[in-house]
């Protein structure tokens, strides 16, 4: 790997990992289609940690207002409307991922060798963006996650979103307007939740990373975390400014272009 193809690479992780067309699925497809070799894992946590980097500084208040509430909790004992309720919905959506990760890890990780799979699976995507934006423009309550349902329906899009072409902010954003949230409250709680998970993967990289003794560039790692940093956050702000009063639909035609296109390549490849 040189420095143009870890920009390249930490552009896509920053991007994809937060509008809805799936990172994993990029950063399976785009190198297969480049002939690019396979990534460190010191890279592979870098450019992680460039996207945690994002959504943290971007919901840096939300993130303080919900980690005070969540210890006040504690203290009171008491769950009321707020910070404090949104932290333990965020801490129960979490739950789904986590189990399928664990139970389901190889199983998920033989998807990441099959590009084709993975560009059907882009294709789903797009299904479940259209899905959930009919489903939206009928019935929307307004508002964001309140309840139990919320969290539960939400995580369990975001534990099938492990699959490498099914995007996690895609899915998420659609289990929150099934439940009738708003767009923009779709988004946000997608992009709260997404915290442990990266979070979480972050730390199943490093444990990986310190396991295979990975001596990966430094210079790369940064370059990679800086690009996904900067790009993440600019691919955060623009989707919440889009969704105030635009639609999935663009997305929903990309994942179906742009895996499409994949499956040609496939086919003519032979």
């Amino acid at each position: 790997m040189n420095a143009m193809q870890a920009a390249v690479l930490g552009a896509l992780q920053g991007a994809t990992e937060f509008l809805p067309i799936s990172s994993s699925g990029h950063l399976v497809l785009v190198p297969w289609l480049l002939g690019w070799t396979g990534n460190d894992l010191f890279f592979g946590i870098s450019v992680h940690l460039g996207t945690l980097l994002a959504v943290l500084v971007y919901f840096r208040r939300d993130l303080w207002d919900m980690v005070v509430a969540w210890f006040g909790t504690l203290r009171s004992r008491r769950i009321d409307d707020g910070p404090g309720r949104l932290a333990w919905l965020v801490i129960l959506g979490s739950i789904p991922a986590a189990i399928a990760g664990v139970m389901l890890e190889d199983w998920f990780e033989e998807m990441f060798s099959s590009p084709v799979l993975v560009a059907v699976l882009l294709l789903v995507t797009g299904v479940i963006l259209t899905l959930a934006e009919v489903a939206g423009r009928r019935s929307s309550r307004g508002g964001g996650a309140r309840t139990i349902a919320d969290a539960l329906v939400i995580g369990l899009a975001q534990a099938a979103a492990i699959a490498p072409g099914i995007s996690r902010s895609g899915a998420t954003i659609s289990g929150g307007l099934l439940r009738g949230l708003s767009r923009p409250e779709s988004a946000r709680f997608s992009f709260l939740l997404a915290t442990p998970v990266i979070a979480g993967g972050g730390l199943i990289e490093v444990a990986k990373v310190a396991m295979a003794g990975d001596d990966g560039s430094l210079a790369l790692g940064a370059i990679g975390a800086g690009v996904a940093a900067l790009v993440g956050y600019a691919a955060i702000g623009g989707l919440m400014r889009h969704l105030r009063q635009g639609s999935l639909m663009p997305f929903a035609y990309y994942c179906w272009a742009f895996g499409a296109l994949c499956i040609l390549v496939s086919l003519v490849r032979g």
